[in-house]
């Protein structure tokens, strides 16, 4: 059984190993997502109470999956933050262990930060993801419009340069 949870910051808090283990788990996997390689689960634990903290400000929304009893994937939504642009939000790492991938979860998980966004008064969500990757061809899936590529924009985990590419969606 999965269920979906958006989680408020204790809950965010108590589900830190959890979390640290997923991005462990991604980046170890290739995911682009902001760290580099050697990565361990300790490496993420300033990394999610840092997003915890973002949450009890409201800044940020987190999504998790849990399967079986286990938390194995997550997504956010950071809400931006500047006057102009209160109906915007920033869709933020995707992620979903390698044990539980083809379960559906991303597109759960999607649909519910989009609900959750729409309901916090953003019509706008916007990503960006390095381009090549798997996570490139999901978000097409998921009613998400290709906006264009930046080269060189990251690095890989592993070293060398990534380009990203950009999306958007309106929602609500």
């Amino acid at each position: 059984m999965t269920d979906i949870h958006i989680l408020d910051a204790d809950a965010a808090r108590a589900a830190i190993a959890d979390l640290c283990e997923i991005l462990s788990d991604c980046i170890n996997g290739g995911a682009s997502v902001g760290f580099m390689l050697p990565f361990s689960p300790n490496d993420a634990v300033a990394y999610w109470h840092e997003i915890a903290d973002a949450v009890a400000a409201g800044a940020i929304i987190l999504a998790v999956a849990e399967h079986e009893g286990r938390i194995v994937g997550t997504v956010q939504v950071g809400l931006a933050s500047k006057p102009n642009q209160p109906h915007r939000g920033d869709l933020m790492k995707l992620l979903v262990h390698r044990s539980a991938r083809g379960l559906g979860l991303s597109r759960k998980l999607m649909a519910a930060v989009e609900e959750e966004a729409a309901r916090r008064g953003r019509t706008l969500l916007v990503l960006d993801t390095a381009t090549g990757s798997e996570a490139e061809t999901i978000y097409p899936r998921f009613g998400w419009e290709r906006v264009g590529v930046i080269p060189d924009y990251a690095l890989w985990p592993q070293g060398g340069y990534c380009g990203t590419t950009l999306f958007y969606k309106r929602i609500g």
